[in-house]
């Protein structure tokens, strides 16, 4: 087999690319502030109306100094940034190189490209207080369930996640209850249904949002100093956690469990 002539088409050389994608994300981004992403349709036009509703979100939260961050094309997308840019707020876009052109919208003060779609991910998880998804397609679904996984598993601290739009979320709400915690064996805890927030009302929403930041603010400078190391974050923006028990020193711990606790029964039965 002939070796390859051209070093940067080799995996070695991707991993520098992959470096200077998050480089530039974090050297980019750690200026922000406080930051609401916002999920939704590409495909959405103008005349939609959850388009002037994620425009107005937008507006509404970068009028509280919240920046707001979106994919960087179009529908939803540009509405966000439309919104922020409305009132000066800042104005992020994350874009992705795709093959079929992605345009960026004009309304984004702040733009990043991305080749890759997992460091575009951090840059959304690591510098979002909030996750916003309006309707959209398997993009946004991607943002939503990576949030509930993230959440869930406690690899991030809980943040606020709204759907906008109960007609068409319900759908999927309904499938989760229903398939995922009530048909045969539960995939999920019920308390899992509470991680996300289901609204129509924008008011709602940015109340909801406002309140996990300043919450979270007050929570971060009395125990950030005094976290024990599994619950400090990441340069991604996720929780360090415990590192996973090889199987056999799980074994032999059942196995001094099981030991431990048929002694005590004998010893029990002895004294009886």
């Amino acid at each position: 087999m002939a070796l390859r002539d051209d070093f940067t088409d080799q995996d070695t050389w991707r991993v520098f690319r992959i470096m200077s994608e998050f480089v530039d994300g974090y050297e980019t981004m750690s200026k922000l502030g406080p930051a609401v992403s916002i999920f939704g349709s590409a495909r959405t036009p103008k005349s939609d109306p959850y388009y002037t509703k994620a425009r107005n979100l937008a507006r509404m939260l970068a009028e509280r100094g919240f920046a707001i961050i979106s994919g960087g094309g179009g529908g939803i997308m540009e509405a966000a940034n439309r919104g922020a840019f409305d009132v000066r707020g800042n104005s992020v876009g994350l874009n992705i190189s795709l093959p079929e052109e992605q345009m960026s919208n004009p309304y984004a003060n702040i733009q990043l490209d991305f080749r890759y779609f997992f460091a575009r991910l951090v840059m959304f998880v690591k510098y979002s207080n909030a996750f916003v998804c309006m309707p959209g397609g398997f993009g946004t679904l991607h943002e939503f369930f990576n949030s509930m996984t993230l959440i869930q598993t406690g690899k991030a601290d809980p943040f606020p996640v709204i759907l906008i739009g109960r007609s068409f979320w319900r759908g999927m709400t309904d499938w989760i209850e229903k398939a995922m915690l009530h048909q045969g064996h539960p995939k999920i805890d019920p308390s899992d249904m509470n991680r996300f927030y289901v609204t129509d009302s924008l008011n709602e929403a940015v109340k909801i949002i406002v309140e996990a930041h300043s919450l979270d603010q007050v929570r971060r400078a009395k125990y950030s100093q005094q976290l024990p190391t599994s619950l400090r974050e990441t340069a991604e923006g996720t929780l360090m956690g415990q590192p996973p028990v090889p199987l056999p020193i799980a074994q032999r711990k059942q196995k001094k469990r099981r030991t431990a606790a048929t002694k005590k029964k004998k010893t029990s039965a002895k004294k009886k």
